[in-house]
């Protein structure tokens, strides 16, 4: 599966914050911990070890060894905190009662103080493997649903293949919160009898109730882009179905900003229809310029329009590539707050070379938009087509 056209490939800075490691026996791929938490409990044991030779006599320093399971509980599995538990306690009764070392009494190892000491490392300890085991199935849960949210996104975000029909495409998107992979962003395309159709979307809200709309959205245009009809009649019946959406929620400001694209390669032109979305981008002949066109409101808000919305076209010849984005890249804010400059990147990168690929202008994002902002704060789905040939 082309994780590159599903996920957007997260980027490499976003890779880190991707939950990997081994599969468990059920199949579930369990996170991995952090080296620097497993070397803690021998570090501190290493620490009180020093301690101890450094301190007088008469501190009883070993007590310290008490926390030495809960550090243990962050690294380990319960396995693993019950054998620490029991080297804490073997090191205290040794520094307790190790005359030529730590100049303590023999028959100091089982004084008040001491035994005192290792019932709490032991109890200490039970609690530590309760909290281990705690963690791994915590840890297992977290996995199972950023797996069930994954296989979603995956169910809804289908893979762009590299050819449709009469063209090369390729897919990016990335969510804007940490650690989760759905979004209200969408994007996808068919090659139907009509011609290539493609659509770029962006849901209002967030959370459940915008992968709701993206579903219903996505089914519609997978539905009516092989029905008769132009690419307004495909226009027209996602507008009817946000339309019953709304009613059914209820939500009266239910509304998704759209980019419908037809693609006919006998008469080499594009047919774009614009729902208050971001315009789209032709890189052609090494120059970046905005595709502009008649306005309409965004797809669910038809209603409020005196008029229906208009298509325009534009020439879209073999060696050019069209780039249809929502607002989350163009949006994208470095830490002086300015905005991706889309169009000079492009220009800066492409400009006065061989035509790229739609796979060149993803991938050129993909990299350059981590370097621009550090955090998304709007989830980015971006869509790149060009005519085979």
């Amino acid at each position: 599966m082309d994780l590159r056209a599903v996920m957007g490939r997260r980027g490499r800075g976003r890779e880190a914050n991707r939950l990997t490691g081994l599969v468990d026996s059920n199949g579930f791929e369990v996170p991995t911990v952090p080296t620097w938490m497993r070397w803690l409990p021998p570090a501190y044991f290493v620490f009180v070890l020093l301690l101890e030779f450094v301190t007088p006599t008469q501190w009883a320093v070993s007590f310290l060894l008490i926390a030495v399971p809960v550090l243990a509980a962050f690294g380990f599995g319960p396995v693993g905190v019950a054998v620490v538990t029991v080297c804490a306690v073997g090191l205290e009764a040794v520094l307790a009662g190790t005359p030529c070392c730590t100049g303590h009494n023999i028959h100091e190892l089982w004084g008040n103080n001491y035994v005192a000491a290792y019932i709490s490392t032991g109890v200490v300890g039970v609690l530590g493997v309760a909290l281990a085991g705690h963690r791994q199935r915590q840890r297992r849960q977290l996995v199972r649903a950023n797996s069930v949210a994954e296989a979603l996104m995956r169910t809804l975000l289908r893979p762009v293949p590299h050819r449709v029909g009469s063209v090369l495409a390729a897919g990016l998107y990335r969510s804007g919160e940490v650690g989760t992979t759905v979004g209200g962003d969408l994007y996808d395309i068919h090659d139907t009898p009509a011609g290539e159709r493609a659509i770029i979307g962006d849901v209002r809200g967030k959370g459940l109730q915008a992968v709701r709309t993206v579903a219903d959205v996505l089914g519609c245009f997978r539905e009516a882009v092989y029905a008769p009809g132009d690419l307004l009649e495909v226009a027209s019946r996602m507008e009817r179905r946000l339309v019953r959406e709304a009613a059914e929620i209820p939500d009266d400001e239910l509304f998704v900003t759209a980019a419908l694209i037809e693609y006919d390669a006998g008469a080499h032109q594009v047919t774009i229809i614009n729902h208050g979305h971001v315009e789209p981008v032709l890189i052609s002949g090494g120059e970046v310029t905005v595709l502009s066109g008649p306005p309409a409101l965004p797809l669910g808000l038809g209603r409020l329009a005196a008029e229906l919305p208009t298509a325009y076209t534009h020439r879209f010849a073999p060696g050019d590539v069209l780039l249809l984005c929502t607002d989350g890249l163009v949006e994208a804010r470095d830490q002086a707050g300015d905005f991706y400059p889309l169009l000079e990147r492009l220009g800066d990168r492409f400009a006065g070379r061989p035509a790229p690929g739609p796979a060149d202008v993803i991938d050129f994002l993909d990299t350059d938009l981590p370097r621009h902002t550090r955090a998304l704060h709007d989830d980015v789905a971006i869509l790149a087509i060009a005519p085979r040939g």
